[in-house]
């Protein structure tokens, strides 16, 4: 069994999530892309912007992300709308080398899964300064557009990378994005962020590990 972070040390492949789990929730990235995801549904349908931000949320809880609400409810050609809900200021970010330093020395593959886009990631960690340590990244377009916790990305994202489950670490900021990940044999990691749409499933999944910082962790898991 395994119990303490240390005990990771041999894990296989290393999956993360992007935004809030690779940086700290402080640095309100995704408040930005938050706003832009509603200024892009406010033009698109031609509607206010308080009503376009419950039709974001709506998206969201239904649809699993506003995009996918989008594109099935009103359909939206996906690409113009991830370039422009991705046109963020980064200069929050900084080079995490605490995170670099444990990543190097963690054994097994690292791969970031995330509901962004891969240029948008790329981006982001570089500017975190570990893009050198990742394999590879799998998106929402490798996933046809449909999001965690949809098991059928999670299928699509083993087979990609020829992941065996059991020998495999996801880590995430949205508790109920770890689920199934935990059906299908991997630990999982869960990044608290304090903020309440990501505890969402949390008491239900139980993860395996809990952090309030993932840099500090890892240097744990490797025993810095």
């Amino acid at each position: 069994m395994i119990n303490q972070p240390t005990d990771l040390y041999t894990i296989e492949t290393w999956i993360f999530d992007l935004d809030n789990t690779l940086y700290h929730a402080s640095a309100n990235l995704f408040d930005q892309i938050d706003r832009r995801m509603c200024n892009y549904v406010a033009e698109f349908l031609n509607v206010p912007a308080a009503e376009a931000y419950k039709i974001q949320k709506s998206f969201f809880r239904e649809h699993g992300t506003t995009l996918r609400g989008m594109m099935e409810c009103h359909h939206m050609d996906p690409d113009p709308y991830l370039d422009y809900v991705h046109a963020i200021d980064l200069s929050a970010l900084n080079i995490d080398e605490t995170m670099a330093k444990a990543l190097s020395a963690l054994p097994g593959r690292k791969i970031i899964f995330t509901n962004a886009s891969a240029n948008y990631a790329k981006q982001v960690i570089e500017c975190l300064g570990i893009d050198k340590h990742m394999e590879g990244i799998f998106d929402i377009v490798d996933a046809a557009y449909i999001p965690k916790p949809a098991p059928e990305v999670y299928s699509q994202f083993i087979e990609k990378f020829d992941v065996d489950p059991h020998r495999a670490v996801m880590v995430e900021d949205m508790a109920r994005n770890l689920a199934p990940a935990a059906r299908m044999g991997m630990k999982t990691v869960w990044v608290e962020t304090g903020v309440p749409w990501a505890h969402s499933g949390a008491e239900m999944i139980g993860p395996d590990f809990t952090t309030d910082n993932l840099s500090t962790w890892l240097a744990q898991v490797v025993g810095h």
